[in-house]
């Protein structure tokens, strides 16, 4: 069985996420999405909300491509979230080449820890190489229309925390 994982904090989870998860569950039988516990991030959703999100989301795309999807909050090193869930593949998205340059020092890193484990690269569709959380979440605190970047739960909850 071919297990991965796609670590994130998700905070909150975008189209661009999902994209990468759509894709990346076409490659295994089963995928964990890592929620990262990052408490120096201080995210805006709390990581009960931000599992909710993924689940929802993740349950249609579990239906369409016929893989297990799972949502595993951590907080320990990545390479040991991987070996919890008993992946043999960490998943990274890319948007641009400064996303590289972070991703490979954490191959280096992570590939000296545990050499069992790999780490396969997806590239940001071009429609979506621009979303980051980080944006998203100003945009919608300033009172921006967020649609292009999340699903519509999402910018509901996205709304309800700066209303």
């Amino acid at each position: 069985m071919r297990i991965a994982l796609y670590p994130g904090t998700f905070d909150p989870i975008t189209l661009g996420h999902i994209d990468i998860i759509r894709r990346a569950a076409m490659l295994v039988d089963r995928l964990a999405i890592g929620v990262a516990i990052n408490r120096d991030k201080r995210p805006l959703f709390s990581l009960e909300e931000r599992v909710a999100m993924i689940e929802a989301e993740c349950a249609k795309l579990s239906a369409q491509t016929g893989t297990e999807i799972i949502a595993h909050p951590f907080e320990n090193l990545l390479i040991d979230c991987a070996r919890d869930v008993g992946a043999q593949i960490i998943v990274r998205g890319l948007r641009a080449v400064a996303d590289f340059e972070y991703e490979f020092q954490m191959v280096g890193m992570n590939r000296a820890l545990d050499s069992t484990i790999e780490t396969v690269f997806l590239m940001a569709d071009a429609g979506h190489q621009a979303i980051a959380s980080k944006l998203v979440k100003e945009i919608a605190r300033l009172g921006g229309d967020v649609t292009k970047f999340v699903t519509p739960p999402v910018r509901a909850a996205l709304v309800a925390k700066f209303a």
